[in-house]
């Protein structure tokens, strides 16, 4: 590799015991016997006003017993309003509008878009180079590096689902550093990734690759520059990002949020000149690699 490589109060009433005092009884009863005609005579004469009263009072007893129950409605209410008695936020219920389901067009969690873009990556053996592809159609072509396959007379691959097979080299163009090989046999299940869609700085991206031979790895970045060029390698162009890659990742696909092939990783930095990912790494556009002049050259630099 060169020097760029890639959260009641219950009150009981109290009872209390009324002490019958003899004394004391015998004392109201007198008293009572001394006031009794003229308040008969008022009783006699009232009677209309006792009974208004008496149900006045019983109004009044309903109003308040009416109003406690209505106090003890609304208290709660509130409290299951509230979700529970410590005051915590109930929780929403479920929307009248169904949540779509995620849409090619959708930004993914990485377990789905890994889920869903994984089954088209493919391992590379080229003699004693160890790179990654990417099938790029349904007739089952392979997207790579060129630098992977360069000068390889045995091209091995391994499929997702576990299916070996040999390949040769469909097409190359070193100035671009892109490659697509031709396999022998396919999968029972042919799963192309879905190309195209441009990248902005700052945009999330996922790659997937086989660094050091540790076969479908995942790493997780976001682009940190656009129109990249190197000083050795002939190249310009590239997407710079941070997501982890290493020797054995190159001609893996880069991703955006919504799981389109943005790029194919080609190079790192390798400012130490052993071949450890520095947190910058660069892939070809994905217009550029499939031959669109339009997007400009590849980007270039150091070949991992």
């Amino acid at each position: 590799m060169a020097l760029l490589t890639e959260i009641y109060d219950d009150g009981a009433m109290e009872r209390v015991p009324q002490q019958a005092d003899a004394a004391g009884a015998a004392g109201a009863a007198a008293a009572q016997d001394a006031v009794a005609p003229e308040a008969g005579a008022r009783a006699a004469a009232v009677p209309e006003a006792g009974a208004r009263g008496a149900v006045a009072g019983r109004a009044r007893r309903r109003l308040v017993a009416g109003g406690g129950a209505l106090v003890v409605v609304a208290a709660l209410a509130y409290w299951l309003g509230s979700g529970s008695g410590g005051g915590e936020v109930a929780a929403a219920g479920p929307s009248a509008t169904p949540t779509p389901t995620p849409t090619p067009g959708a930004t993914l969690t990485v377990p789905d878009l890994y889920e869903r873009v994984g089954p088209s990556v493919v391992v590379i053996q080229a003699g004693k180079s160890l790179g990654t592809g990417v099938i790029a159609a349904d007739d089952g072509t392979i997207l790579t590096a060129y630098h992977v396959v360069k000068g390889a007379k045995d091209v091995r691959l391994t499929f997702a689902d576990g299916t070996k097979a040999k390949a040769v080299v469909a097409s190359s163009n070193p100035k671009r550093d892109v490659a697509t090989l031709k396999p022998a046999e396919l999968p029972e299940l042919v799963v192309p990734a879905t190309l195209g869609g441009g990248v902005a700085v700052g945009a999330p991206v996922v790659a997937i690759g086989n660094p050091l031979g540790l076969t479908y790895s995942v790493s997780t970045g976001v682009v940190s520059g656009l129109n990249r060029s190197a000083e050795e390698g002939g190249l310009s162009g590239l997407i710079q990002f941070d997501a982890s890659v290493n020797p054995g990742s190159s001609g893996g696909p880069l991703l955006d949020g919504r799981g389109l092939v943005v790029g194919i990783v080609v190079s790192i930095a390798d400012p130490g000149g052993d071949e450890a990912f520095a947190g910058i790494a660069f892939a070809v556009p994905i217009g550029v690699a499939l031959g669109d002049e339009g997007d400009g050259p590849p980007g270039g630099g150091p070949l991992i």
